[in-house]
């Protein structure tokens, strides 16, 4: 029996949930019960309709799910699966902001380790974050972190100062405006989807800037036919499955990340099979992290 027939028939039989980022394999995404970007897998963890969960993703998603739904077993594939971005993010450059600042307000991404959630007063991810901290008091100080480079995008946007913490992700931070540039000269008439973790040099020459599904949607509704996509690669099979007779141009080689493609169909199966590994958050960071993930989710409904 394939892998993948295997992980259908068992994850069927065993009750378990697969909950995928738009940044996996293919394959992964194909066997999975929901694929989305990280604050869709969020709702769709805490709205899960079975007691198991298994995500297919990095560290910090399997931590929101298991934030989120303290009555489920969570299970991650590949515990090793980790964000460098969300690694970089020191917590006690955080408390010594609070404590300098004691008014202010923190806005974590999503993309963050537990314990920084649980210090922050509201997560946010690329798809809403604008609308979240367009709610959020004109006057007050506020700390983003990270990522940088979506920081400014952001702070851009709604023409509001941001503080920001020195961290970018380094497979959209690789991505330079030459790069672009080069890709237009051999695709003139195709449009440019950018994922804000990118620099703003690179943001300023899209047709498009947005989450990965912002840049899902957008990529369906398009009426271009060649598409340059500055995001991370796995992105494209879910833009393959919604608009098929569209090529899709990735604007960079690089554009691949380690991390999310270390999951694999094996693993899933593995995990399945042996129920391993178990992602938990310890009390109190547990509770003090979902207030600000519920928060979220609230202010983005």
């Amino acid at each position: 029996m394939l892998t993948a027939d295997r992980i259908l028939e068992l994850k069927k039989e065993k009750s378990v949930y697969i909950i995928a980022h738009y940044y996996q394999r293919p394959e992964v995404q194909d066997i999975a019960d929901f694929v989305g970007d990280s604050y869709a897998m969020a709702v769709a963890a805490k709205n899960s309709p079975l007691d198991t969960i298994l995500v297919a993703g990095v560290d910090f998603m399997a931590e929101s799910a298991a934030i989120l739904c303290p009555g489920k077993t969570v299970l991650t594939p590949e515990p090793s699966a980790t964000c460098p971005m969300a690694d970089s993010v020191d917590i006690q450059h955080v408390l010594e902001y609070k404590e300098r600042y004691p008014d202010s307000l923190v806005v974590s991404y999503v993309n963050t380790p537990a314990a920084i959630k649980a210090v922050s007063d509201i997560c946010v991810t690329s798809s809403n974050a604008a609308k979240i901290i367009a709610k959020l008091p004109q006057d007050a100080r506020i700390l983003f972190i990270p990522d940088e480079n979506l920081g400014k995008y952001i702070a851009s946007k709604l023409n509001r100062s941001l503080d920001l913490y020195p961290s970018c992700c380094p497979i959209h931070a690789a991505v330079t405006a030459d790069d672009i540039k080069e890709q237009k000269q051999h695709y003139p008439g195709a449009e440019v989807l950018v994922h804000p973790e990118c620099s703003p040099e690179v943001v300023a020459l899209a047709d498009f800037v947005g989450s990965t599904a912002g840049i899902l949607d957008y990529a369906a509704r398009s009426g271009k036919k060649q598409l340059i996509i500055v995001t991370e690669c796995g992105i494209m099979h879910s833009i393959n499955k919604v608009s098929p007779g569209k090529e899709l141009i990735l604007a960079h080689s690089e554009l691949i990340c380690p991390n999310m493609k270390s999951i694999t169909l094996d693993k899933i199966l593995y995990s399945l099979e042996n129920r391993e590994t178990v992602v938990s958050v310890p009390e109190p960071i547990r509770s003090q992290a979902v207030t600000a993930l519920e928060k979220m989710i609230a202010y983005a409904s």
